[in-house]
């Protein structure tokens, strides 16, 4: 009889600790679903006022001081590095477009920084001794080794640099003939330490991929650049399509290869030390796009897992700062955090199938859960966003608005796709995981009737990401069915979006070797 009491109450608390378990556990979930929900409506919030800083500038004339380039003595000394490895299919028609620039040759220095290992070694030095028999001051640069990647090369080929001002370009963008004339002139004003310009997309159109890859950077180098930029908030300099000062690259610290994103890291180095950055919204320097996933799957990992090593590193200094405006501050860390919304949309994702099941268990908090609204609005607001950016470089008509909301929600969904695969990149930044510089494959891709299948750069190996995005489209289509069976259907229209993501991450991924 005791022995029977002793078991019942064991089996009694056994229980009580089981539920207080699954409570803390329940509960854990709703707040962690609560505060990324939070998260990413106070980044479309920061979207929001970006997007009413870019309508209100876009009313004011630029009055900005500026060279005269029809007087020789106010015609800056231009260095043009070009930083190449193992480009074999663009290298051609990079070095052909910058020997088009409309500028003096006597005020103009090319340096071609090449870390290449490959047979383009060869190629783009015979091309190099081509230019400089018609008479071009174009460098052929070699290092011994990669250290430093991007920024060692951009930092050595700067100690040699004959130029006061420093372009920038990658291998696979196209420069206009009058570039340095629309850009160099604005360094008239003695505070600017960069002149950035909008990316162009030469391949736009070519597929899905390009297309909301073209829609992603679009909104970034219209709203955001300006949106920050019209304000005196910080904007970063793209790694390519500007110009430094060198003065303020020198004064900055100079290029430092420990994050994977060079770029944003002197970036916020030079504006903490008061130099002025200048974002030309109407120059464009067309490019190309990455017409396969794995590539595009490399240079979102780059960027992301670069833009959580710079906040890392920058942010405590960014709020630090005597010198800046709250309001600068806090699009400064908007800004910085910009990679890390991934993380909080996939916690949204992944949380949001045991929020189905909570919500009916819990229903003395149904306020809370109201809290879904959030991301419903924050929808909405970069709906609006994203809107105003593609009607002023696609069309403003209503099929055009048609066309737009059908990219959007494709947007969106491969957006929603991609969230693993840049949550890991966030999370390797935030936690200082070290990782190499890969850099993204050139493909020469003009239009629609040219194929990447025989690019030797092409990353062959299956991602092994691949086998758990495929788990995670398994997931959601199990959100679907639990909506049904629960017949709630708020998250439906999420969850629907969160399986063709993740299905057309996967699948793309297979078919093109990922």
């Amino acid at each position: 009889m005791v022995n029977s009491k002793k078991t019942v109450l064991l089996q009694h608390q056994n229980k009580q600790f089981q539920i207080i378990m699954a409570t803390i556990i329940n509960y854990t979930i709703i707040i962690i679903y609560c505060t990324a929900l939070i998260l990413i409506f106070l980044y479309s919030i920061s979207m929001f006022s970006l997007l009413l800083n870019y309508l209100k500038h876009r009313k004011q004339n630029d009055e900005s001081p500026k060279f005269n380039l029809l007087d020789p003595k106010e015609i800056p000394y231009v260095t043009i590095q070009l930083p190449l490895y193992n480009e074999k299919y663009v290298v051609p028609r990079l070095l052909e477009n910058i020997a088009k620039l409309e500028y003096p040759r006597t005020k103009l220095e090319i340096q071609v920084l090449d870390d290449s290992t490959d047979e383009s070694v060869a190629e783009t030095a015979q091309i190099v001794k081509d230019l400089q028999a018609t008479g071009l001051d174009i460098k052929h640069i070699r290092r011994e080794n990669r250290q430093g990647f991007k920024a060692g090369a951009l930092k050595e080929g700067l100690a040699v640099a004959k130029g006061d001002f420093i372009a920038i370009f990658d291998a696979d963008f196209l420069p206009q003939p009058d570039w340095l004339k629309r850009t160099v002139i604005y360094f008239k004003d003695p505070e600017i330490g960069v002149v950035q310009t909008r990316w162009g997309h030469i391949n736009r159109n070519y597929s899905i991929l390009t297309k909301i890859q073209a829609l992603a950077l679009d909104v970034h180098f219209t709203l955001e650049q300006v949106g920050r930029n019209s304000k005196g908030y910080f904007i970063n300099f793209n790694g390519t399509a500007g110009i430094w000062r060198k003065a303020c690259i020198y004064d900055a610290g100079n290029w430092e290869g420990d994050t994977l994103t060079e770029d944003l890291d002197l970036s916020y180095r030079a504006q903490l030390k008061n130099w002025k950055f200048k974002y030309l919204e109407d120059v464009e320097t067309p490019a190309e796009l990455p017409v396969v996933i794995s590539a595009a799957r490399s240079q979102q990992f780059r960027w992301n897992k670069g833009g959580a090593e710079n906040f890392r590193k920058t942010v405590s200094r960014v709020l630090a700062a005597k010198n800046i405006s709250w309001k600068t501050k806090f699009h400064g860390v908007m800004h910085l955090l910009n990679s890390s919304m991934f993380l909080w949309v996939f916690i949204t994702a992944i949380f949001s199938v045991p929020m189905l099941y909570l919500k009916n268990i819990y229903g003395h908090l149904g306020w809370i859960f109201h809290l879904t609204s959030f991301f419903i609005t924050s929808t909405i607001i970069l709906f609006i966003c994203y809107w105003f950016t593609y009607r002023n470089l696609q069309g403003r008509t209503f099929d055009d608005f048609l066309k737009y909301v059908k990219l959007f929600f494709t947007f969106f969904s491969v957006a929603l796709g991609f969230s693993f695969h840049n949550t890991i990149a966030v999370l390797e930044g935030h936690t200082g995981k070290r990782s190499e510089f890969v850099r993204t494959p050139k493909f020469n891709i003009n239009s629609l009737s040219d194929s990447w299948k025989n690019n030797k750069y092409i990353n062959t190996k299956l991602s092994p990401n691949m086998i758990i995005e495929f788990l995670l489209m398994l997931y959601f289509i199990f959100g679907l069915y639990s909506a049904i069976h629960l017949n709630d259907f708020g998250m439906f229209p999420f969850h629907c979006m969160l399986t063709l993501g993740f299905g057309f991450v996967f699948f793309k991924s297979l078919t093109s070797k990922a």
